[in-house]
């Protein structure tokens, strides 16, 4: 049987011309069939006087409604972002990613995004669209940070790479062209440099002094040392294996394949892990920081042996990440050039490495200006003696 195509009506209401079809729609988990008003297109102004739609609306009628008619031999896919997101989306990146990328991808589109877009159908969802979601959220946030616009957009930007793949919409990826509102920068995050990691590993007590110690000359993050256990030491090779990170007490992959890499060990760290092993019985296996046999030391041990001893010694702390950018910013002062640097903290990227982890510290600005002075001194006395006095320009009466 000959199934008859949809033209849908249009009529004017206001400043807007507006257009009513039916389309088969997800709902709750349910395919319902309703009527839908949807508006078409702005009534131009040497169109105000028009009761009936000009043909530049029933061509823009015509582009709408053979999306609308395309889809019903799938009108199983007719689903809004927040079903697609919950029955999709989230169930996939579950099974893909590590369990901090999981936790903000959930937590950006949950409590920011779904609220303002999960209504909106999967398949309409356009580059305006998106553009003034970003715009809205800019607006009614003054003070949100560039760069959390910007993960905003990539959280967006995976859902919908996702159903493309999975056949749900038809590309491109509708939030590839949209740009990122004003709004202020992210200050600057902060780096240890040698001397402050050496003070805190004169007054932190044990087992904190050893996670110290680990962070700042192995650069591991911090929930890939609480998963720390003896079987990943390899004392032979002198490398630490990488094989889980912690997050919030769950125990997952670390964060991508190249973080999976071994760290060397270098002499002082060693020491240290050689003592925290004897305090701790000379275990050749289990966690290595450990509150108790099956389960590591938290976030607030830590800081509960830290924070006091900092504070003591008047030592300013910056958080786990500045010991990671520590090291990076340390080694590249020693001249260690920036693929090597990539390659001790693991990441995938050389550009990561060189945007967000190399820090210059201040004596390193000062001594780059005192090397420029005396380049520019010894410009100066080159050129003073090889000048060539001029003569003097003749008196004109």
């Amino acid at each position: 049987m000959r199934v008859r195509e949809q033209q849908g009506y249009v009529w004017r209401e206001g400043d807007w011309w507006m257009l009513r079809y039916r389309d088969s729609l997800v709902i709750d988990g349910k395919l319902v069939r309703k009527q839908v008003a949807s508006k078409l297109s702005p009534v131009l102004e040497e169109h105000n006087r028009l009761s009936r739609p000009p043909e530049y609306v029933r061509q823009e009628q015509q582009r709408f409604m053979a999306r609308i008619n395309g889809n019903r031999n799938n009108p199983e896919r007719n689903v809004t972002l927040g079903d697609f997101a919950k029955n999709v989306w989230l169930p996939f990146i579950e099974n893909r990613h590590a369990a901090s990328t999981v936790f903000h991808n959930r937590y950006y589109w949950q409590r920011i995004l779904e609220p303002r877009c999960g209504r909106n159908l999967l398949r309409d969802f356009a580059t305006p669209t998106g553009q003034a979601l970003l715009d809205e959220i800019s607006r009614q946030n003054p003070e949100m940070k560039k760069a959390t616009l910007q993960r905003l957009k990539s959280v967006l930007s995976a859902l919908f790479r996702l159903a493309i793949q999975q056949g749900y919409r038809s590309g491109p990826n509708p939030v590839r062209e949209t740009s990122l509102p004003r709004a202020p920068e992210s200050s600057e995050t902060a780096a240890y440099d040698i001397s402050t990691v050496m003070a805190m590993l004169q007054v932190v007590p044990e087992p904190a002094r050893t996670f110290i110690a680990v962070a700042a000359f192995s650069g591991l993050r911090r929930g890939e040392m609480r998963g720390l256990v003896w079987e990943a030491y390899d004392r032979e090779n002198e490398i630490l294996h990488v094989k889980r990170a912690m997050w919030y007490g769950i125990a997952g992959e670390p964060k991508s394949k190249s973080s999976r890499a071994g760290v060397p060990v270098i002499a002082p760290l060693r020491k240290f892990l050689d003592h925290h092993r004897a305090r701790s019985g000379n275990p050749d296996t289990g966690i290595m920081f450990r509150a108790s046999p099956d389960k590591p030391l938290s976030v607030c041990q830590l800081l509960g042996q830290i924070l006091p001893a900092l504070e003591a010694a008047k030592i300013a702390w910056k958080g786990f990440h500045a010991f990671r950018r520590g090291l990076a910013t340390n080694l590249h002062a020693m001249g260690v050039d920036d693929k090597t640097i990539q390659a001790i903290l693991r990441h995938s990227n050389v550009a990561v490495t060189q945007r967000c982890y190399i820090k210059t510290l201040p004596t390193q600005t000062v001594n780059a200006m005192k090397q420029l002075e005396r380049l520019v001194e010894e410009s100066e006395l080159v050129c003073s003696e090889c000048a060539v006095e001029e003569p003097a320009a003749p008196f004109v009466n």
